[in-house]
């Protein structure tokens, strides 16, 4: 194997031909990193590559292998982080020069040791907006990340380095965090799936804070299965994060019978262009949507959301917007500063109107498993555009890609993105939304719609001339 081949088809597929010995686990991380380092100086997905890491537990499972012992189920997987998990070694930048001068990391973050524990072989960290606050990682310190499926455009964020290194190719998984929807538009804007869990459901330990009542982890993949069987991993209850919920797990299992599909209008076609309304009925009427219903509030859980991510993110970097105003990403500095000044009663109310909303939406999924929403009002920006038009109305981009995810995330619920095709060949993703803890309903839709070919992960595309 080397750096012009493609890997075999996903997490899964490789871990099944490595048991198989159909290569070293040497060969393949050698092989990452080569496609690593011709494609990554177009995308600009990584922002550290952990070489000697990634080789040295390649051999220590090769040595597994040729020993007999029985190997994990992700035993020989590529995977990347975005950099604002833990890699003991590295510094954990979150995408600011603010903490470049800190100390290292001494442990990995609980994510990322699950993964290794499960066989799959760190290569370094990823791209990301300053401190997840953003929707298009064209971060001032690392350079934009750019679509690998055109390279004018935005990845989207604030997980763009995630995102990216799945739809290049470079790893078949990665993880991100997920906010206000950092999880699901650059895996929209990207071509690839991502899952943004219930609230709660995987750890956070080890992984840079930015709004606590809001923060989720997540993955991106390039199929269903290959998500399922990272976020399946990635579950434990974890007592050094406090919202991390000491429950039952439930497997993203494949689910027998109907499915209650529903599609969400209103509010979620009035801010979607006909790609993302196209894509979101398309896949309605596959999974058999017996009706259209109504998100309660969605405009009110998107506020309550603004709120809440403006005040306890403004009050959790306080210290050092004082401290290093100038040394702050332009783009997000003083929205979190207005944010630490908001009001407390304003955010006392918006957190009461979040626990009310959450009540109603929850009366859905007594007639509902699964409700479909688009993830993204539209494909791609480019990179530097400053407003997008969306059904004759003018919006900030970087403001208003999260305009269908944020009420979502409000409410904690759990959630699969799916790639889709766009008439204009750039992807977009549906929102597959499933009740609290009810993960395996959203990922047997996915499934459903892979199974009727709607579902689309675009190629990788190639960096043969870069390699030659």
């Amino acid at each position: 194997m080397n750096a012009r081949e493609p890997f075999p088809d996903g997490a899964l597929a490789i871990a099944r031909a490595y048991a198989d010995g159909a290569f070293s686990a040497r060969n393949l991380i050698e092989a990452t990193l080569a496609r690593i380092d011709a494609g990554n100086p177009h995308v600009n997905a990584f922002t550290a590559i952990t070489r000697d890491r990634a080789l040295a537990e390649a051999d220590a499972l090769d040595a597994c292998r040729a020993r007999g012992e029985p190997l994990p189920p992700l035993a020989g997987v590529p995977f990347a982080v975005k950099n604002l998990f833990d890699i003991e070694g590295l510094t954990t930048l979150a995408g600011s020069r603010v903490l470049a001068d800190a100390a290292p990391a001494t442990h990995d973050a609980s994510l990322v040791k699950r993964l290794a524990a499960h066989g799959a072989i760190l290569v370094g960290a990823l791209n990301m907006d300053e401190f997840a606050y953003g929707f298009t990682t064209e971060n001032h310190h690392a350079g934009p990340c750019r679509n690998p499926h055109d390279l004018t455009r935005s990845a989207g964020g604030s997980s763009g380095g995630s995102a990216a290194a799945v739809a290049a190719g470079f790893v078949p998984v990665t993880l991100g965090s997920d906010t206000n929807g950092s999880v699901r538009v650059p895996a929209s804007l990207c071509g690839v799936f991502g899952v943004k869990p219930t609230y709660g459901r995987l750890s956070r330990h080890g992984a840079w804070p930015f709004v606590a009542s809001l923060d989720h982890m997540g993955a991106f993949a390039r199929n269903a299965d290959d998500l399922a069987a990272v976020y399946d991993a990635l579950q434990f209850a974890d007592p050094l994060d406090p919202a991390c919920a000491a429950r039952a797990f439930e497997t993203a299992r494949k689910t027998q019978g109907a499915l209650r599909v529903a599609h969400l209008g209103g509010y979620f076609d009035e801010h979607a262009n006909d790609d993302a309304r196209a894509a979101s009925h398309a896949a309605a009427e596959a999974l058999g949507a017996a009706q259209t219903v109504e998100f309660p509030d969605a405009d009110a859980a998107r506020g309550a959301a603004f709120l809440i991510t403006a005040a306890e993110g403004g009050q959790l970097h306080a210290g050092n917007l004082r401290a290093r105003y100038d040394e702050r990403e332009p783009l997000s500095r003083d929205r979190l500063i207005a944010g630490a000044l908001l009001p407390a009663a304003w955010i006392v109310q918006a957190q009461r109107v979040r626990a009310v909303l959450r009540r109603r939406v929850l009366e859905l999924f007594a007639h509902h498993d699964v409700l479909i929403a688009p993830a993204t009002p539209m494909v791609a920006p480019r990179i530097g555009d400053e407003f997008m038009e969306i059904n004759g109305e003018t919006l900030a981009v970087r403001a208003n890609l999260g305009l269908l995810t944020q009420p979502v995330s409000c409410l904690g619920l759990p959630v699969v993105a799916v790639p889709m095709r766009t008439a204009s060949g750039l992807p977009i993703a549906v929102q597959l939304i499933a009740a609290p803890w009810r993960e395996d309903l959203a990922f047997e839709a996915a499934r459903r719609l892979e199974a009727a070919q709607l579902a689309y992960c675009p190629p990788a595309p190639s960096f043969d001339a870069a390699l030659a």
